[in-house]
């Protein structure tokens, strides 16, 4: 366990000298040029800042400078070309575009939308314009449906619909509406894209939406270690991030047609309504006052926590006050910054793991301001100049303790990459001066939330602090009493171009920062063994440490042991292990045991009920059509079931890219006794479909043409323990 809290409080106590910061043995200090730039010395070495187009005059050179720097580092990223070796065999694209860092020459849509949304549409509305552009595509094929959509880059398991976080897209293109070509693109965009992911992502059962986390991607760093070679698991599960994302698109598309007129407005505002309870029902744990990062597939709730989601819950309203507040004041801040993921991975290496990402921080800073908590939104703010000081650039992710840009740790080591002049963290120091310090809201309106305790470096002995942009300055005035821990704006005059904001103290109630929480999760069990004895099946473990889930729900106390009563029904059970911290482990691979069909052949395929009840299908299947990494060849398909007189339905099912034979993603449904049930496999859409991925060079699916396949050997139907099916 670490316990850092009096180091912690004293950081959010005091405030870093105004030209320069110390941490852990390392200075890094900023001075002013006489041309109007800066330079920045530190353990990086120099660098000479120019002098900014969007300029910050307070008493802190530091905070001064290190604004101009994120503008060096936004001019470096905006580009008239990019590349990457996975697309046109590495040859350049021309794009008048923002470039992803120094690392990453490419657009990729969730790093774009998230740097869009934090801000970089006020610096460079073309290039904001023509990444998102870029990052739409319409489906070729003159025989498919066809329809317009943000791509979902080439990720987890040959991507969409495992990974179903493209509609961040949307989420950074709300902000350019008032571009009328533009606008013209996204309506019909975010109609299709709502109506396809509520097709083939949206589980009726769970009133949620199917798909890996947004930007943590690297399954094994927040997944449990044998998702790393099947992800069958992921394409099932539930992440809040992903939903509180497809909360947002549902508004605006409420938003939007309420201003055309559409009769749609009343269904999309429906849709999320039901969606926000569903969110607040499946992912909030009581117990630990967080929303848990994912579910898994049968809605076992795990213990893993992203500030990211947490943030997004908040900043878009899906929480209410109270679990607003709650969340903050339980998810922990280690003196450095607040991790990305916690309760970290000890066999790991740092990465999304042991990891601070600047953007996720200004995320975290925006929920700290909605809340009010000046403790938060100082904490945030100082972690934010102290890692870009250090380091001399907005880098992509930093060390969780240290802050340090690597730490070696033997196989652990990390971070595994980190580029300087990451395009959203470039954003994310840039959003924490517009909005985090001058209160620039969205919509124009001024509203700063400063906390008392930066004043001092903020202000020094100077009355006011002024932010300069191209068409208008803000200026923030000191009131002359600081009874109180948080400025907010009192009396706000517009002169001209000048917006003028007479600042008062309030006091406001403070959140206490999660200082002293355990580190490391405990290591995930490995999958339960079942026996049979008699009529019942008894579950033994040597860790007396383990609990059992059977199909998500947990059964009994904490122990070794455990006895499950005879059953024709098909149950998964799962093993977690409970340190002495009271901190779960990751869930272990599933044991299914239970009756259970096989059926071959040609397609349709027949079955006949047993008994009346609530049924699981699903196939056997390969895909080696790209590696688990990467790739945009899931294999997409749509199962047509009729039961006797029933109607058909149909239901999407998954085969992500697999090694060897794996079992598809499953669905649920319904039959009575003795009717007789057909099967038959329509055909799907993949993230191959799309035009524009004509340019993947990187694998198949790409300029060799769509590819949409699959080895699919059985079909698989079992009874489940009861239930309604959608």
């Amino acid at each position: 366990m670490i316990a850092p809290t009096l180091m912690l409080l004293a950081s959010l106590a005091a405030v870093s000298p105004q030209s320069a910061v110390d941490w852990r043995g390392q200075h890094a200090g900023m001075s002013r040029d006489t041309d109007g730039g800066f330079t920045l010395r530190g353990p990086f070495g120099e660098r000479a800042i120019p002098p900014p187009a969007w300029s910050a005059r307070t008493a802190s050179p530091l905070f001064d400078g290190l604004f101009a720097l994120a503008q060096d580092d936004l001019r470096q990223d905006s580009v008239e070309a990019i590349r990457d070796a996975a697309f046109d065999h590495g040859q350049a694209i021309a794009c008048h575009c923002f470039e992803t860092g120094a690392k990453w020459h490419y657009v990729w849509t969730r790093d774009v939308s998230y740097a869009i949304d934090l801000g970089l549409w006020r610096y460079d509305r073309a290039r904001a314009v023509n990444s998102l552009a870029f990052k739409l595509s319409g489906v070729r094929g003159k025989d498919a449906a066809q329809g317009s959509y943000p791509m979902q880059d080439t990720g987890s398991g040959g991507s969409w619909p495992i990974s179903t976080d493209r509609v961040v897209w949307f989420l950074a293109a709300r902000h350019l509406l008032d571009d009328t070509a533009f606008a013209g693109t996204v309506w019909p965009a975010l109609i299709d894209t709502l109506a396809q992911d509520r097709e083939y992502a949206f589980d009726e059962r769970m009133g949620l939406y199917r798909g890996e986390t947004s930007f943590l991607d690297w399954r094994e760093q927040s997944y449990p270690s044998w998702t790393r070679d099947d992800v069958v698991f992921i394409a099932q599960s539930f992440a809040l991030s992903t939903n509180v994302l497809h909360y947002t698109a549902l508004r605006l598309a409420e938003r939007l047609a309420r201003q055309r007129g559409d009769a749609r407005a009343a269904d999309y505002g429906a849709q999320a309504q039901a969606l926000q309870a569903a969110i607040n029902a499946r992912f909030w744990r009581g117990e630990s006052g967080l929303y848990a990062s994912y579910l898994g597939g049968d809605g076992l709730a795990v213990e893993a926590y992203d500030l990211l989601g947490l943030s997004l819950a908040i900043t878009s309203g899906v929480a209410d006050a109270g679990r607003a507040r709650a969340s903050l004041a339980h998810y922990p801040a280690w003196p450095a910054g607040s991790p990305v993921i916690w309760p970290e991975r000890a066999d790991e290496p740092i990465y999304h793991n042991r990891a601070i990402w600047p953007f996720v921080s200004a995320y975290a800073l925006r929920a700290a301001r909605a809340v009010d908590d000046p403790a938060l939104i100082a904490f945030q703010i100082q972690s934010l100049m102290r890692g870009a000081a250090l380091a001399g650039s907005n880098m992509e992710n930093y060390e969780l303790v240290t802050q340090a840009t690597h730490v070696e740790d033997g196989q652990r080591s990390g971070p595994v990459v980190d580029s300087p002049r990451q395009l959203w963290s470039v954003a994310a120091y840039l959003d924490m001066v517009g909005e985090g310090v001058f209160g620039l809201s969205d919509d124009g309106r001024i509203e700063p939330k400063l906390p008392v305790s930066l004043v001092p470096m903020l202000f020094g002995k100077h009355v006011q602090i002024a932010l300069q942009l191209p068409d208008r300055r803000i200026v923030l005035q000191r009131p002359r009493q600081l009874h109180g821990n948080l400025l907010i704006a009192d009396i706000v005059r517009r002169d001209g171009t000048t917006v003028t904001v007479a600042l008062k103290a309030i006091e406001v109630p403070a959140l206490a920062p999660r200082t002293a929480a355990p580190l490391y999760a405990p290591s995930t069990p490995p999958a339960p063994t079942a026996t049979r004895i008699g009529d019942g099946w008894s579950v033994r473990t040597e860790d007396g440490r383990s609990i059992l889930y059977v199909d998500g729900a947990r059964l009994g106390a904490v122990g070794a042991a455990w006895t499950l009563p005879a059953s024709h029904a098909y149950r998964c059970l799962r093993l977690t292990r409970r340190d002495n911290d009271g901190i779960e482990s990751l869930p272990s691979a599933a044991t299914c045991i239970g009756d259970e069909a096989r059926i071959g052949g040609t397609w349709p395929r027949q079955w006949t009920a047993p008994a009346t009840g609530d049924f699981r299908a699903a196939l056997d299947y390969s895909n080696d059509n790209g590696p688990i990494n990467t790739g945009i060849t899931a294999a997409v398909r749509r199962l047509a079931i009729r039961c006797g007189e029933n109607p058909e339905r149909r239901f999407p099912i998954v085969m992500p890219h697999s090694v060897g034979e794996r079992e598809s993603t499953i669905v649920r449904f319904r039959a009575t006794a003795g009717a007789s049930c057909t099967f038959a496999l329509q055909p799907g859409f993949n993230m191959s479909d799309l035009a524009n991925f004509a340019h993947y060079t990187g694998g198949a699916g790409g300029s060799g043409g769509p590819l949409d396949a699959a080895v699919v050997g059985a079909l698989r139907i079992a009874p489940l323990p009861g239930g309604d099916a959608p």
